[in-house]
Formats: C-alpha cells, structure tokens, sequence
C-alpha cells in the first residue's frame, strides 16, 4: 500500500465520515442572531457592493501563488531521496521563476497599502 493509495481512497471515507458524524449529532437551532450577519462585533458599514481598493486583489493573487508553490514543493520534498540531480534543479528553477516575480511585484509597490478613504460614521 503506498502513499498516494493512502491520500486518494482513505482520505475521502475520513472526510466524508466526519462529515456525517457532524450531520447527525450537531445541535442545530438557529435563531436571529445566529443568522445574522457578523463582523468583528460591528454593524455592517455600508453595502457588500461598495468599491475597495485593487491592493487587496494583489494580495490575494500573491497568497494564491505561495500556496501553489506549497503544493508542488511537497510532493518533492517526499520524494527527494528517490529525485535525481535534474529533478532537483528542476525546482530550483521553479523556486528561481517564483522569486523573481515576488522581487518585481514588490518593487512595483504592489505590496505597499497606501491610506484609503474611511468612513465618516465609524466609531473607530
């Protein structure tokens, strides 16, 4: 039995287990304030269709590649000492591609948040 026997039919009868175990013993009883919306203790400013600024999209997309990295990177790290020298400098290649990207997205100021409007009705 190996590892990826293990993470594709083991895996998914845990999840779907823990899942129906949830189902049937969580006590469900909503009410107002449950179903209410929440955020951090406040009333909600404004409607969810406002504009915000494009720095938060970056941030995002940036997260999105570092977790994709994470991805391709375990797999490798699992199976390194069965890798040869190519495929070692194959993701040294992919760890080079990456850094450079991070480099020129930050020294285009994409990571820097400047001071945006706040709301005039805000306690804080």
């Amino acid at each position: 039995m190996n590892t990826l026997f293990i993470y594709l039919f083991f895996t998914p009868i845990f999840v779907i287990a823990l899942l129906s175990l949830n189902f049937i013993l969580a006590v469900n009883k909503p009410d107002i304030q449950k179903l209410s919306p929440y955020e951090c203790g406040m009333n909600p400013l404004g409607t969810a269709r406002e504009k915000f600024s494009i720095q938060f999209f970056l941030i995002a997309i940036l997260f999105i590649i570092f977790d994709l990295e994470v991805i391709f990177l375990f797999p490798f790290t699992t199976a390194l000492y069965f890798s040869s020298f190519y495929g070692f400098w194959v993701v040294m290649l992919f760890l080079i591609i990456l850094t450079i990207g991070f480099i020129y997205e930050f020294s285009k100021g994409a990571l820097k948040f400047v001071p945006t409007k706040t709301f005039n009705n805000s306690p804080y």
